[in-house]
């Protein structure tokens, strides 16, 4: 794992909108990890990246694209865009959103749940706080997705 990667793994999907389709063009789907205790739920625009039920995916989160690790300036207008001709980590996925943390749960004992918003489609990640210490409310954040 990279220095910039704050966190992946392998995820298998348990179930796609589990209250019924909401949007045409988005599904929310609910995932659990296979090496550590851990659940996502997340909103995926399944016109460009189709996923069904029983189908494993590697989920990254980086701060991020660079390959170097260098950080992100988060006051440019659109900062994602600033990779023109370089390689990026993002080579290496299919499926890749920019967002940030807006709320981290911690009441659940040792469980920690992080909220993230990309552009109006959401995840929450709930698993054991060791796994999730690097990440903090108004953090930007790339999430990668691959098959």
């Amino acid at each position: 794992m990279a220095k910039n990667q704050l966190f992946q793994d392998i995820f298998e999907i348990t179930d796609v909108d589990p209250h019924g389709k909401k949007f045409d063009r988005v599904s929310r789907i609910i995932a659990t990890s296979e090496n550590v205790d851990m659940e996502v739920t997340l909103d995926v625009n399944t016109e460009i990246y189709p996923l069904r039920a029983a189908e494993k995916f590697t989920l990254a989160l980086a701060t991020s694209l660079a390959l170097d690790g260098a950080p992100v300036d988060a006051s440019k207008k659109e900062p994602w865009r600033d990779y023109s001709n370089q390689k990026t980590l993002a080579d290496d996925y299919e499926y890749v959103m920019y967002g940030k943390v807006y709320k981290y749960d911690d009441t659940g004992g040792s469980k920690v749940s992080v909220y993230t918003s990309f552009g109006g489609l959401l995840m929450c990640l709930v698993g054991d706080y060791r796994q999730l210490q690097a990440l903090t409310v108004g953090q930007y954040l790339y999430l990668l997705m691959r098959k």
